[in-house]
């Protein structure tokens, strides 16, 4: 698993913040061509201050658990963008959470019309597929469904609003407003025709970083229409269109090489300086400077990458 370049920042009470923990799409990979920008499935960390989310449990919510093990909270909300196997296989392991007791999972599912994500999970973590069904953890699983659309209102009074996104069964996207910082989590969508999407654009306005999904380049898109992911350009767009101030691809193609990844976004930073590739345990406070490498090399090589056409089982 790749260990960023850039530092972990600690967030202050007044800074909105997030850590990626798993940026890959599809399926966990590993080998030496993904040491920069890691190889575990979706996992994301986002701070309100000190008030902690979770979004998505992919195989990088393992090292979330890891890295947070004594500073963890007791209630704990994660919040799904969807239930597919790469955003919900982590679970069983998120340690040491699950391992405890007194510990709370919070769930928040709303790409099912309503139906909280819990009989979902409990077919998932179960024989024959899973040994142990989730109800032999320590901790408790509370599941709360909502209607995408719909702003969710914590006890605390944090408010965090969604919409529904194009994506086969659904998805939905999150919007965190904390010190006058805006933080908006795309991810998993398919881009309409003709694109922008109005609601779309409308709900990301603004924004001072959007993390968008963008699994395909423009090459490999056509062979792979309609399986519900998009492209770093149509992520461009949209930013440029709703007044985005930064943008992150995530949900990279378990195809994507380190080199391959590295040369896409020298072409992504010529088209929006703002901006980057996620990697895997990279942290950033939204709105802070941060460096753009400035790297224009290696265009002959993303060229050849643009050509191909990958095709994911």
């Amino acid at each position: 698993m790749s260990n960023s370049s850039e530092p972990t920042i600690l967030a202050a009470d007044q800074d909105l913040a997030l850590r990626f923990w798993g940026v890959r799409g599809s399926t966990p990979v590993s080998g030496p061509q993904y040491a920069e920008f890691g190889g575990s499935t979706p996992c994301i960390e986002v701070r309100c201050g000190q008030r902690m989310f979770i979004v998505d449990a992919g195989s990088g919510i393992y090292n979330l658990g890891q890295g947070h093990r004594t500073d963890l909270p007791q209630e704990v909300d994660l919040l799904f963008s969807h239930l597919h196997l790469d955003h919900t296989a982590g679970l069983p392991f998120f340690k040491p959470v699950v391992l405890d007791s007194d510990r709370v999972i919070n769930t928040y599912c709303g790409n099912l019309g309503g139906e909280s994500a819990g009989p979902t999970l409990d077919r998932l973590f179960a024989p024959p597929l899973f040994p142990v069904t989730l109800d032999k953890l320590c901790c408790t699983f509370r599941h709360h469904g909502f209607q995408a659309g719909q702003t969710l209102a914590f006890p605390d009074g944090t408010r965090v609003a969604t919409i529904l996104l194009n994506h086969p069964q659904g998805s939905v996207g999150y919007r965190f407003e904390h010190a006058g910082k805006r933080l908006c989590l795309i991810s998993d969508i398919e881009h309409s025709d003709p694109w922008p999407d109005p609601d779309l654009a409308a709900f990301v306005a603004d924004a001072d970083l959007m993390v968008y999904d963008g699994m395909f380049t423009d090459g490999e898109y056509p062979t792979c229409r309609g399986w519900g992911h998009s492209t770093w350009q149509k992520g461009v767009e949209l930013a440029r269109n709703a007044g985005v101030k930064a943008l992150g691809i995530i949900h990279l193609h378990p195809a994507h090489s380190d080199t391959a990844l590295r040369d896409m976004e020298a072409d992504l930073q010529a088209e929006m300086p703002t901006a980057f590739i996620a990697r895997e345990r990279q942290s950033l406070v939204v709105g802070a400077p941060r460096a753009v490498s400035g790297r224009q090399s290696g265009r002959p090589a993303v060229a050849r990458e643009m050509r191909r056409r990958i095709k994911v089982a």
